[in-house]
């Protein structure tokens, strides 16, 4: 019986005969499905994936014509990760003239917004010369990191130590009073950075401290869009579905602590952001084909709930790509594709 090149989502090498991808890919978009309560793939798409996951070539594409937009979120700082000691703005000019992107972000080594409030004039001044040096449209980026808020990095008691109390009610107004606090920063960056030339804003892992961790991101695309009318504003997520930390905060009546990407996605309407990254995250013991299916349903899904365009985050472990800093290229690949002609993805 033949068997396949493929991986398991850590990276390790696998060999899998036809029929164990194919039980894989409907196992996973069930899981999916199930989680989300959303359909799975159908047979058609699932013979799609099957063709993608068993042809021999070590990397494939799309057909011409059916490409879509690349951008990449700190750019500036993972370039570094292979050994190239390139400055902030030579970094985007290698990502715009050598690999292709078609959009790109500058960001601060801490990569979030609480950080960077007390630099953003000395940010201000290479966003002003990266403009100069590029032609892609460029984003301001970093992550909301609400985590930054509490003790003892932060000025409020810190939920942690508070839950395991039972503290539940401090907790919820930690969270409360942090949410305020991000808010104000995060639009405060982007006041700076959007009246020095960014062409948009990227809130980026949003999220990843659960409900309130969106909440904050939520508002502050409020804010941002209420005084920029005309700012890109992209939202991108930490996970595939909301973690209830708080649990019950909401956004315009809607209950977030659980939310998959389908949901997601109009709050971020809601909220005016451009451009919605969604996330679903990859299982280290399940297989790439598996994680590759139930990644497609969740994001076919998000895209045919969305009105504004859909650039899923993939890499280093979300977007049915392995865990691994330097992911390989024979299952970026496959993934790229497969979401690009299932999904009707607007950009990766």
């Amino acid at each position: 019986m033949s068997t396949y090149f493929s991986r398991m989502g850590d990276g390790s090498a696998i060999e899998v005969t036809a029929e164990e991808i194919k039980a894989d890919l409907i196992e996973g978009s069930e899981d999916a499905a199930d989680r989300g309560n959303i359909p799975p793939l159908s047979k058609e798409e699932y013979q799609h994936l099957l063709d993608i996951f068993t042809t021999r070539a070590k990397f494939v594409s799309v057909e011409p014509g059916n490409e879509v937009i690349l951008t990449y979120d700190a750019g500036t700082l993972k370039i570094r990760r292979v050994g190239v000691n390139a400055d902030r703005t030579l970094a985007l000019q290698i990502y715009e003239k050598l690999l292709g992107a078609d959009t790109m972000e500058l960001s601060h080594v801490d990569y979030s917004y609480k950080p960077v409030k007390a630099i953003v004039g000395f940010e201000q001044p290479v966003l002003e010369q990266a403009l100069l040096s590029t032609h892609v449209p460029l984003f301001y980026g970093a992550q909301p990191n609400l985590g930054l808020y509490s003790q003892p990095d932060g000025p409020f008691p810190n939920p942690a130590e508070l839950l395991p109390k039972g503290d539940i009610k401090g907790a919820q107004a930690s969270y409360e009073a942090s949410v305020e606090d991000l808010v104000q920063d995060i639009v405060y960056i982007a006041e700076c950075m959007i009246e020095s030339g960014a062409d948009g804003i990227n809130l980026d892992t949003t999220g990843a401290a659960g409900d309130a961790d969106f909440q904050a991101s939520l508002l502050a695309a409020e804010q941002i869009r209420a005084k920029y009318p005309e700012a890109c504003i992209e939202l991108g997520m930490a996970g595939e579905f909301v973690l209830g930390m708080h649990s019950e905060l909401t956004y315009q009546g809607e209950r977030l602590a659980g939310m998959y990407p389908h949901r997601q996605v109009k709050m971020a309407e809601a909220a005016g952001a451009s451009i919605f990254g969604p996330v679903a995250n990859t299982n280290t013991s399940r297989s790439a084909a598996w994680n590759l299916a139930r990644t497609a349903t969740f994001m076919k899904a998000c895209c045919e709930a969305a009105s504004i365009p859909v650039h899923p985050n993939m890499g280093m472990g979300v977007g049915g790509v392995t865990v691994n800093d330097h992911p390989p290229v024979d299952i970026v690949s496959r993934s790229s594709k497969a979401m690009t002609e299932i999904c009707r993805l607007d950009g990766l």
